[in-house]
């Protein structure tokens, strides 16, 4: 987003760095769909249920994994779902 100067870090919130601490050994962090799970399920419901989020735009990113595409060192494709959760 940095790239064509939008600056959203503000209001941009990493669901592995929501779960985890600092200081946890993490090595490569948390699955993405179990981190975004947990996070949307537990604090951002919880915050629309007492109305301090009203309007969320919640990006779910992954990396479509395959073992032959990493041995054939080629680029790893990656998927997004969005969704917008309004009150």
């Amino acid at each position: 987003m940095l790239e064509k100067g939008i600056d959203i870090a503000a209001k941009h919130k990493d669901c592995g760095v929501m779960i985890f601490d600092d200081d946890q050994d993490v090595h490569a962090g948390g699955s993405g769909c179990g981190c975004c799970a947990s996070v949307l399920c537990g604090h951002i419901l919880r915050n629309m249920c007492m109305r301090k989020y009203r309007n969320i735009l919640f990006i779910a990113t992954g990396a479509l994994l395959s073992p032959t595409t990493v041995l054939q060192k080629q680029t790893i494709p990656s998927i997004a779902h969005l969704v917008n959760i309004r009150i």
